[in-house]
């Protein structure tokens, strides 16, 4: 099963992603995640890839297409994977929808995630993430804050705040989502395979909500 996570930053992807792949077996790929992980090691991509992520601006599709297409070739991920982050452009939709078809695989679902504007920008400047790469549990100091403050509940490891994690870098992030997302979203309405979902305090509906009840719909 292939399940595609689209979305705003600070919408929930990575709460759904991780509960969905948990419960389904499945990895999850999160673009974000390997070029942080480069970046951090100041490896070739991560040099690269860090000229537009500390911009707020996407990384070129080229770059970003290798990876996942790289990522999918792996042996974790023969029975398929959830993909967080990308598609990001209708051209990386249709490059991956290209490349599973070599595969003989193809897109099962697409879960569009929404929130409003201000309340993304409220949950990422609270965001805390774990440092260890085996765990990355997501906290927030406001919503789903740890029991000890700067300490992860799951591994124990050390909780951190993006340095990407800022009003200005969102928002500029934020922009740049909402000129490029429309036809990915078209893309997969089109296909009949789009799940809409808002994740908001005002329909008290979050991310952990989402995930439930996508596993029990994709359990069926």
């Amino acid at each position: 099963m292939i399940i595609i996570m689209l979305g705003a930053p600070g919408t929930g992807k990575g709460t759904v992603a991780s509960m969905l792949a948990e419960n389904l077996d499945i990895p999850q790929i999160s673009t974000g995640d390997i070029f942080r992980k480069a970046i951090s090691e100041k490896t070739e991509l991560g040099i690269e890839a860090d000229k537009y992520i500390s911009q707020g601006n996407l990384v070129p599709d080229e770059l970003t297409i290798k990876i996942v297409e790289e990522k999918l070739k792996e042996e974790d991920t023969k029975n398929g994977a959830i993909l967080d982050g990308f598609p990001r452009t209708e051209n990386q939709a249709k490059a991956l929808e290209k490349f599973l078809e070599s595969q003989n695989k193809k897109v099962d679902i697409a879960i569009n995630l929404t929130t409003e504007e201000e309340e993304i920008i409220e949950r990422i400047v609270n965001r805390r993430v774990c440092l260890n790469q085996e765990c990355k549990a997501v906290y927030n100091t406001t919503l789903s804050p740890s029991k000890v403050e700067g300490i992860c509940d799951k591994c124990g490891g050390t909780l951190v705040q993006r340095k990407d994690d800022n009003e200005e870098t969102i928002r500029k992030r934020l922009n740049t989502y909402y000129a490029t997302s429309e036809p990915i979203i078209d893309f997969y309405k089109e296909k009949n395979v789009l799940y809409p979902a808002e994740v908001s305090k005002k329909v008290n509906k979050m991310g952990k909500d989402v995930a439930e009840d996508l596993i029990k719909m994709l359990k069926k």
